[in-house]
């Protein structure tokens, strides 16, 4: 059987300990040289950065997140055998690891490890597709006669340099498909390797619970629940017809997955799903001002995140997060897509409006979806509004002066609510 030494990168048979090093730390599979879709996840990315950067850290809980009223952002290796995870609300973080050493994120440290990652990538493959700061597809077919080695050494390559020049670590996970390689960089993290061969395929899913299906949430498993779905074997006794009837196009993708099918391909170019922003309070509030202000403010980032990428939103989005973190969403479709923060802000604005509940809220925040080119932005006038494109001009007219003099050259009053 094909085995690889992911300290040394010795290439032999079947064995425990690689015959040069004698490390244990080998990924044998029958399918190893044959196999090229990975996924690569960074372990506990922004934990890993802030341990790295300051070694007195290194055998410590650390958290990094927003305060006491925010949400984890990560946790490392240490909290997590606590029991605290990402998205967890501080507060039940701290009851867990009370000891744990909380740091706001630095978000700038994290790009530049995250493009110095994104450069070993480069020189692998061209072919990836990034899904955030910390974890990335890569399709390295064709690549092993220009490395003269397969993809799989190319990959452990990859890991060994990210420890050894950067300080960091990640996990690969190595399969024929995108869902199986995301699947597989789960199963033996932190620094792991793991592969998931097509022979092997069916009998690999089989009992696995349905919820380690990429994008499968709580109301999505809730809905897999109550059809008597909870794991791949349920999923195979229904037709593609039945599945698609009950869940929609989600029963057609479920059909499929249950079979260990994905034709997606690696996409460098993966189109943007969404521009949004949202802040947690440190004190639940219901004041309708300091709300008005906030919503305006982050309006205004959706806005200038849109304008700078060259893209405009058909939806905006308005998300609230009550005192007992109930999660209130609401949507509203628009006739042309916009990126203007005038217009993200008044509908988001009509949206709150429609919000019977009117707090306390602990979080607020608001997007665009349905993202298209900026090209198809703000195409008509509104006729119900004759003052919209005034307004719009003197947003444009605010733009240049603020990206030729800075971005406090120009504020609106309700922004210092």
């Amino acid at each position: 059987m094909p085995t690889l030494c992911r300290d040394c990168l010795q290439e032999f048979d079947t064995g425990a300990l690689c015959p040069a090093c004698r490390s244990r730390r080998v990924v044998s599979h029958d399918e190893l040289w044959d196999l090229s879709i990975a996924h690569m996840d960074c372990d506990a990315f922004y934990a890993s950065v802030e341990k790295r950067d300051d070694p007195s850290l290194a055998d410590k809980p650390v958290i990094i997140g927003g305060g006491r009223r925010g949400v984890v952002s990560t946790a490392c290796y240490v909290a997590r055998i606590r029991g605290v995870r990402s998205a967890m609300p501080m507060f039940q973080a701290l009851k867990l690891c009370p000891d744990a050493v909380i740091i706001k994120p630095r978000m700038q440290a994290y790009v530049d490890a995250s493009r110095a990652i994104r450069a070993m990538m480069e020189e692998l493959t061209p072919a990836i597709e990034p899904l955030s700061l910390d974890e990335a597809f890569l399709d390295l077919t064709g690549t092993a006669r220009l490395h003269g080695a397969p993809p799989a050494v190319m990959l452990a390559r990859l890991i060994r340099r990210m420890r050894d020049e950067l300080g960091l670590t990640g996990s690969i996970g190595l399969s024929h498909n995108k869902f199986l390689a995301k699947v597989a960089s789960d199963l033996d993290k932190p620094y792991g390797f793991s592969v998931i061969g097509k022979a092997e395929t069916m009998a690999f899913l089989a009992e696995k619970p349905v919820r380690m299906i990429w994008g499968v949430g709580a109301a999505t498993q809730s809905a897999l629940d109550r059809a008597g779905i909870h794991t791949f074997t349920d999923l195979l006794r229904w037709d593609e017809k039945d599945l698609v009837q009950r869940f929609g196009s989600m029963g057609l993708r479920l059909h499929r997955l249950a079979r260990g099918q994905d034709a997606r391909r690696v996409s460098r170019n993966s189109p943007m799903k969404s521009i949004s922003n949202e802040t947690t309070f440190h004190e639940d509030t219901s004041d309708p001002e300091l709300l008005d202000g906030h919503l305006w403010r982050m309006a205004e980032k959706v806005a200038d995140r849109a304008k700078a990428k060259g893209l405009a939103g058909r939806v905006v989005t308005l998300k609230l997060k009550q005192s007992d973190f109930q999660t209130i969403t609401r949507r509203h479709a628009l006739r042309d897509a916009t990126h203007m923060a005038d217009r993200i802000y008044r509908e988001a604005r009509a949206l709150f409006d429609t919000v019977k509940d009117k707090g306390p809220f602990r979080l607020l925040g608001c997007g665009l979806s349905d993202i298209v080119a900026e090209n198809e932005a703000d195409r008509s006038a509104d006729l119900l509004d004759p003052g919209a494109s005034k307004r719009a001009d003197a947003e444009r007219a605010t733009d240049r002066i603020r990206a030729k003099f800075g971005p406090d050259a120009i504020l609106k009053g309700r922004s210092l609510r």
